[in-house]
């Protein structure tokens, strides 16, 4: 009955409904990630402004929103059970305009990346590839515990974090700004995995195998906590190393904060994971942003 009202329903979409559909809450850890990558590289971010707001733009509307259409296209039949409120589901975006806005965004996405270098185009087909991937049949990474929380870390932290770099420096990151964004797409696995525990029972009743089906709560909650913290306590070494003593400081002292946080977490993962994403996130999304610094001034990049 509901598929019938969406196909056949003859209304155009509003602008409302299609951003609602790319989920601008979902856009800040890419951007993020490529001001990150751009304060790394060393390059004047003034001097470079336009490429900045592109990449930022690129990094967050077009290929995190793409992704978010292209994924509730696939889940439509799964949202119109557990969230028919969705704009798909509830005939709000009507007949296959869903599926017409992810794939217009997939081709924008690489001609947008086009001028700020080969670099920024190449990772920029493979994230809509990536997306894609995740979401659509036969593939459908997301139905695997550790290939989706995977590659969306790498989507959403690593990889705006190498082109954010690559699209202010005009060339491929150096060794050390390649590692730290490595580090943090990693750590970025943990926080995808605490995403996974509000819908636990909805991904058992559809075969998803999510760390907290496959492992169990606690130890899912366990895991996420040490892929979190590992890479970050690599980067305070590295820091360390560089002598840039500073940052490496600061990143220590979110590290500690993130333990007792996470100590807090341990006790009621399911209840607590969406508090955790408040205040334990913050900490490690801002160490991201004093590391580049630190790479910047300490001129280890």
């Amino acid at each position: 009955m509901l598929t019938s009202k969406v196909a056949d329903s003859p209304r155009a979409p509003s602008p409302l409904i299609i951003l609602e559909l790319l989920k601008p809450h979902t856009w800040f850890p890419p951007m993020w990630a490529f001001l990150c990558g751009a304060v790394s590289s060393g390059a004047l971010l003034l001097g470079n402004l336009t490429f900045l707001l592109v990449g930022i733009v690129l990094a967050g509307p077009l290929v995190c929103g793409m992704s978010q259409a292209a994924n509730d296209w696939c889940d439509r039949h799964v949202d119109a059970i557990n969230e028919p409120h969705r704009p798909i589901p509830s005939g709000r975006m009507p007949g296959r305009s869903g599926l017409w806005v992810a794939l217009i965004m997939s081709i924008a996405a690489p001609i947008v990346a086009w001028p700020l270098g080969p670099w920024c185009f190449i990772a920029t087909i493979f994230a809509v590839a990536a997306a894609w991937a995740y979401s659509a049949e036969p593939i459908r990474l997301k139905r695997s515990g550790w290939w989706g929380p995977g590659l969306v870390a790498l989507c959403y932290e690593g990889l705006p974090w190498f082109t954010g770099a690559a699209a202010l420096s005009g060339g491929l990151p150096t060794p050390t700004v390649l590692a730290l964004a490595a580090l943090y797409a990693i750590g970025a696995h943990g926080i995808m995995t605490l995403n996974d525990f509000k819908a636990i029972a909805g991904d058992k009743e559809t075969g998803v195998a999510s760390l907290p089906v496959r492992m169990g709560v606690d130890g899912a909650a366990r895991f996420a906590c040490l892929i979190m913290l590992a890479p970050q306590i690599i980067v305070v070494s590295m820091l360390w190393i560089y002598d840039a003593t500073v940052p490496a400081l600061i990143i220590a002292a979110f590290v500690v904060g993130q333990i007792f946080a996470m100590r807090h977490f341990l006790r009621d993962p399911i209840g607590r994971s969406e508090w955790y994403n408040r205040v334990g996130v913050v900490l490690f999304v801002s160490g991201m942003m004093v590391a580049a610094i630190g790479l910047r001034l300490y001129g280890i990049a």
